[in-house]
């Protein structure tokens, strides 16, 4: 039985760079809360000083993202990555002595500084990260990697900004204790960096180049080519434009509509961030361990669906303030807003998760730094965004409802425009809808699907549900090659055309369909893609594996490549079969209602054969190998 994601917090491999980025979230935060309680509550200031200091402080942080991200993605590329996250905190113990002595002495200079310096060391960290967990993982345990470490770093988020508001605002040596604590977790934190495995450069030739107009060029130019992760990286971009117009809002919007206290506005901000280490907690489950972006049409309704009900929930000024926590609580209406406000961070889990591990699964090693460091450029400028977009509708007279329902109209149009320019994800979502509501699947082998490259799969066809099933389980796209009458089915006609789907019809039939398809085929291993292939050649009549066809050999004649063995287990008693269904592309003749809800199918994977060894009956022999040991 898999292992779940919280097994790796037990492997050196990933344990060390885990809690480095942990403790960076939970440090950073705190600094960052307790700066903002020291410009309001410690430093004398009047009114309007206070306003410039606290709107000066954000863009301190976020600037860095925008002046160091090119630099960044070139560095961690061109050098070894253990020796990278060492150097980085043993610079961050410099930065907590400086924010230390800024909250002790009272100089806003030094404070401002420092927090210029953590916006520095996230911005140089990010890509280090994100480019090293594909190199600790194994493929399966992407999405969980990533899932632990958005929940680290959402609950850093959480815990370091309260206990810095706390500290500040509630207690006369707050500073003191505060400036302890960034130290400690400083010193913590290079501790741990000493214990990350060594990671050679992914590019050491690469020349990093200090003209930083060109070096924003290069990051966009590492974008091109791959549709599906330029998508995945303006995804992950349009998530961080979301939260920071919901987060931005949530302190006031508590007070003005729901006519809490402070702490009742700490109590608004935890929702979304529990919902979304729920959220991608969840993720590797429903996922089963692969980077399944099926989820993320399914996280975009969701948070649609809820921006929209915190509109219809409370359009209205409260007519009671300062309620604390407990009776807000107790107040008509407030568990609705609690509960949309959990269900839009699960939502967010479900959207940004498989994203980023789609990012890291398909870009190639050498050019990943840089797409991270893009991608944290972009999250930059889109939190830009998202403040002026948010001020721009404030200013023109819409209130804090009627943005919400503004930003979920966006979000529409927005994930429409994704979904439309990488039709994949739609496929995957509809597969994954199938897989979970009528099947569940144990699946078995599926490492030994190459993680890049191209590959031919093979397997047995018994039902007309097949490709979708194998679609949802693979965890790289896959273009299967299906019966043209099956593909023109209507509704799974869009799916199949949305995952580019190759019909193919026998050379009696139409000779056309059939060469077409065997171009297409030949095009896509040319361009590293996986295909799949029934080559029986049409669906089993009696549950057996008919004799495999000529057709795979044609196929590696042209184009050798990998052949990876796959058997499809259980689905004879499918209503999808041939037992129960169609025949021969003919009218209904009797569809019978599945006996079991939920019922137990196989997928199980073999290692790839290569290609001068793949002929029609040893891939047959294979195939039926897998299903009988199966059984």
């Amino acid at each position: 039985m898999a292992r779940s994601q919280f097994s790796l917090l037990r492997q050196r491999r990933f344990l060390p760079l885990f809690a480095v980025q942990a403790i960076d979230a939970f440090a950073g935060n705190l600094f960052r809360a307790a700066l903002v309680m020291f410009v309001v509550s410690h430093a004398g200031l009047r009114s309007g000083e206070i306003d410039i200091y606290s709107n000066l402080a954000a863009m301190l942080f976020v600037l860095p993202l925008l002046v160091f991200s090119a630099f960044a993605g070139q560095w961690v590329e061109a050098r070894e990555n253990a020796r990278l996250v060492r150097r980085l905190h043993l610079a961050g113990i410099g930065i907590a002595l400086c924010a230390a002595a800024g909250l002790l002495s009272g100089s806003l200079a030094l404070l401002l500084g420092a927090l210029c310096g953590y916006g520095v060391l996230t911005a140089l960290f990010g890509p280090l990260k994100y480019s090293l967990l594909p190199r600790v993982l194994r493929p399966q345990e992407l999405i969980g990697g990533n899932a632990l470490v958005v929940t680290s770093t959402f609950v850093g988020i959480l815990l370091g900004a309260g206990l810095g508001d706390w500290l500040l605002a509630r207690r006369e040596d707050g500073p003191l204790f505060a400036a302890a604590a960034l130290v400690i977790l400083a010193l913590a934190a290079w501790l741990c960096a000493r214990a990350v495995p060594e990671a050679p450069a992914a590019a050491p030739a690469l020349r990093i180049d200090r003209n930083p107009l060109r070096a924003v060029a290069d990051l966009v130019a590492q974008l091109r080519g791959d549709r599906a992760v330029l998508q995945a990286v303006l995804g992950v971009s349009w998530a961080w434009f979301v939260g920071t117009v919901l987060l931005a809002q949530l302190p006031g919007y508590t007070r003005l509509y729901l006519g809490g206290d402070a702490g009742a506005a700490v109590l608004a901000m935890a929702c979304p961030a529990l919902g979304i280490v729920t959220g991608a907690l969840l993720c590797e489950r429903l996922s089963r361990r692969t980077v399944e972006i099926g989820l993320v049409p399914l996280g975009a309704l969701g948070i649609t669906l809820t921006l929209v009900d915190l509109y219809l929930a409370r359009p209205q000024i409260a007519a009671v303030t300062g309620l604390p926590w407990r009776a807000l609580l107790q107040a008509p209406g407030t568990l609705r807003l609690c509960a949309d406000l959990l269900v839009l961070g699960v939502s967010a889990g479900f959207f940004t998760v498989p994203l980023y591990a789609l990012i890291q699964q398909r870009t190639r090693r050498d050019r990943l730094a840089r797409v991270i460091a893009a991608n944290n450029l972009l999250n930059g400028v889109f939190m830009i965004a998202a403040a002026a977009f948010a001020v721009a509708l404030l200013q023109a007279g819409f209130n804090v409802p009627q943005l919400w329902l503004a930003l979920a109209l966006v979000n529409v149009a927005v994930a429409v425009a994704i979904f439309a320019m990488v039709p994949e994800f739609v496929a995957r979502f509809a597969s994954w809808l199938v897989v979970k509501m009528l099947y569940r699947i144990e699946l078995r082998g599926l490492e030994h699907i190459p993680a890049e490259g191209p590959a031919l799969l093979v397997c047995n066809h018994v039902s007309y549900m097949d490709a979708l099933l194998i679609m949802g389980a693979v965890p790289r796209p896959t273009r299967f090659v299906m019966y043209y009458r099956i593909f023109d089915i209507p509704g799974m006609n869009l799916v199949f055309r949305a995952a580019r789907a190759i019909p193919i019809a026998g050379a009696k039939e139409d000779a056309a369909v059939m060469e077409r398809a065997f171009e297409q085929i030949d095009a896509a291993l040319a361009a590293g893609e996986i295909v799949g292939i029934f080559p029986e050649g049409a669906l089993t009549k009696d549950g057996e594996i008919a004799p495999f066809r000529g057709g795979v050999e044609r196929i590696l004649a042209a184009r050798p490549v990998p052949v990876v063995p796959m058997a499809l287990c259980g689905m004879w008693q499918s209503m999808w079969s041939r037992r129960n269904a169609l025949a021969d592309g003919g009218p209904l003749r009797r569809m019978r209602l599945p006996r079991r809800i939920r019922a137990r199918i196989g997928i199980v994977a073999d290692a790839p054969i290569a290609p001068e060894q793949a002929t029609a009956p040893a891939l047959e022999a294979k195939v039926r190998a897998l299903r009988n040991d199966r059984a």
